[in-house]
């Protein structure tokens, strides 16, 4: 299989950002310079729709939960709402090297390649930058503990290394449910976007499972990339279609509703896309929380 055989599901719900919860949400925001581990992921101090009498004496994390499950209570039989943790994977060889070569050559020609004469980038792995990066994000998610964050009931990761190494330094050793042992799913469709690039073609799932043995495959997982392509570089169309599938595969199964998804700068600007929410690039090993309202199609 390759990405261009890559099978589509249908779409089982309309997706959707709501907005007016978060700092990104707002088109004066800007992501160049936004730093949501100085600004609480991002959260609006705000008084929600439905407060409690005795709110006073809660977080504006707790209330932000509380209002969440208000959403969830008064929805429709159709209608659900999660809240997503979208992180950023931190900084990795293949990041250093474009920057090297710059944009066009890196696109070209050097990104083409396994590596130079610094090393290699398939399947690229974190810089001592990208490991500082996803220890920040492990602070900050301890810091907002203290404030009653509404801490991830599901963990998922794209299964390239980048992304598997910044969810374990981030969230192993956490004080929130299954971080000890962290033990997120891997789910394929979660990667970056597809084909020619090497730094983009995973490794193997017996190799996956020997760096990362406590992770969870998703069922079917394959233990060669089959969805690598050497000659064909996925377009932004099919990698829009590809994480909306995701999509709407989580919200068909999973019932949880915080949910923590670790990935890459394209699968993260594909999610915001297709849920309707405004372009906001990340930095490398950054955080953005978007509240998602999905209505099932009948």
């Amino acid at each position: 299989m390759t990405l261009t055989h890559l099978p589509v599901e249908p779409v089982s719900f309309k997706f959707s950002t709501v907005t007016g919860y978060f700092i990104q949400d707002e088109p004066t925001t800007d992501p160049a310079t936004f730093d949501y581990a100085a600004l609480n992921f991002g959260l609006i101090s705000r008084i929600y729709d439905a407060e409690p009498v005795d709110c006073q004496s809660s977080t504006q994390w707790q209330r932000f939960a509380q209002q969440i499950q208000h959403l969830n209570d008064t929805a429709g039989p159709q209608t659900k709402y999660k809240v997503l943790f979208l992180g950023r994977h931190g900084e990795g060889v293949h990041n250093v090297a474009e920057q090297r070569y710059g944009t066009k050559a890196w696109d070209e020609y050097w990104s083409l390649l396994d590596g130079d004469e610094d090393g290699t980038w398939i399947d690229a792995h974190l810089t001592d930058v990208g490991i500082a990066q996803a220890r920040t994000a492990h602070d900050t998610w301890t810091q907002q503990i203290a404030n009653g964050i509404p801490q991830p009931q599901s963990y998922y990761v794209s299964p390239l290394h980048r992304c598997c190494q910044t969810a374990q330094v981030t969230f192993e050793g956490c004080d929130m449910p299954l971080t000890d042992p962290f033990r997120p799913l891997i789910k394929e469709l979660l990667r970056e976007t597809m084909g020619e690039h090497t730094c983009d073609r995973r490794s193997s799932k017996s190799a996956i499972a020997a760096d990362f043995p406590q992770y969870l495959f998703e069922p079917g997982f394959a233990e060669e990339d089959e969805l690598w392509d050497p000659k064909v570089r996925e377009s932004d169309e099919h990698r829009n279609q590809r994480l909306l599938g995701l999509l709407n595969d989580i919200f068909a199964s999973d019932e949880n509703v915080f949910l923590s998804l670790t990935a890459h700068s394209g699968a993260i600007t594909s999610i915001l896309e297709v849920t309707g929410h405004r372009k906001f690039p990340l930095a490398t090993g950054a955080v953005i929380p978007v509240v998602v309202r999905a209505e099932e199609r009948v």
